[in-house]
């Protein structure tokens, strides 16, 4: 377990070799909450709808369909 410091606007700096373990680079996103009085980090997913692909088995052509309108955006 390592510590993070807590800078004056309420940023938290993630140790070095946490941000290269999980590829986080300046301007990705994280999801911050509380469980049960800890606080977690994850990594928010760079691709939701490719995260996504395979949970609705019985529709794979809308999974296509979506990542091929978010690939012309």
């Amino acid at each position: 377990m390592q510590e993070a410091k807590i800078l004056g606007k309420g940023q938290l700096v993630i140790p070095v070799n946490i941000r290269k373990k999980l590829g986080l680079k300046p301007g990705d996103s994280v999801k911050v909450f509380d469980y049960d009085g800890a606080i977690h980090v994850i990594p928010s997913s760079r691709h939701p709808v490719k995260a996504a692909t395979g949970i609705l088995p019985q529709r794979p052509s809308l999974s296509k369909k979506l990542l091929k309108d978010r690939a012309t955006e």
